[in-house]
């Protein structure tokens, strides 16, 4: 079953690289957005479609469904401050208690949850990806961010610099329909007041939530036997 887990997930990578040659070959012109586009959201699917291969149990995903509802709803409350908003930090919280898989599955669908109020478009999977991939390595990174309160607030501060250049390119490609370094350069600069808010909040949040919600989520790790692979 392992091997067969590891077999599909190669396809998978292996339909990135095929999209990107048959963009290439097939359009006329050069549709760099849209073939970008299928590649993020062909990213997104391993670690989605390994998680839903797992034995995960109805409160396994009860926890994920409210970690996903707090940081939607974290967003809607702070939609006045455009960079301020808790979903990296809840899914931060998340990779490192309960594992990179569920970091990734908070991140991803807190996009998706999230826009039904912000609205959907081709930047939802960008983000879906973003916020999945510091999931993800946030969960890589658990042991030292879990032991160390001052590595996981540096660790907040860095993925909002990172949020910022991953949708940085998302920009570039709407703007040009290709990617061109001025453009993106121009586009980081002019990100700079809120990708350092964003990158503050950040920190704040997991100063505020890690504890608390890194207790929580640890008793009932050991109390449902949740999470464990």
């Amino acid at each position: 079953m392992k091997h067969k887990r590891i077999v599909t997930l190669l396809l998978f990578l292996l339909l990135i690289p095929m999209v990107v040659i048959g963009g290439a070959v097939l359009f006329r012109e050069k549709h760099y957005l849209w073939i970008t586009l299928c590649v993020v959201v062909l990213s997104l699917l391993p670690l989605t479609y390994s998680f839903e291969r797992r034995e995960s149990s109805s409160k396994e995903l009860t926890v994920l469904a409210v970690l996903v509802a707090l940081s939607a709803a974290g967003r809607l409350i702070f939609a006045w401050l455009p960079g301020f908003k808790p979903i990296t930090a809840i899914t931060v919280i998340a990779a490192v208690w309960l594992g990179k898989e569920a970091g990734f599955i908070v991140g991803a669908l807190s996009a998706v949850v999230s826009n039904m109020y912000f609205g959907q478009g081709p930047w939802t999977p960008f983000q879906m990806l973003a916020w999945g991939l510091l999931g993800l390595l946030a969960g890589l990174l658990a042991k030292p961010l879990q032991r160390h309160r001052l590595w996981l607030c540096v660790f907040g501060a860095l993925a909002g610099v990172l949020y910022s250049l991953t949708l940085d390119v998302w920009t570039t490609l709407w703007a040009d329909n290709a990617f061109q370094f001025s453009r993106y350069a121009a586009s980081v600069i002019a990100a700079l007041p809120v990708t350092a808010e964003y990158a503050v909040s950040n920190v704040i949040f997991l100063a505020l939530l890690a504890k608390p919600f890194g207790e929580k989520l640890e008793r009932i790790k050991r109390k449902y036997g949740l999470f464990v692979s």
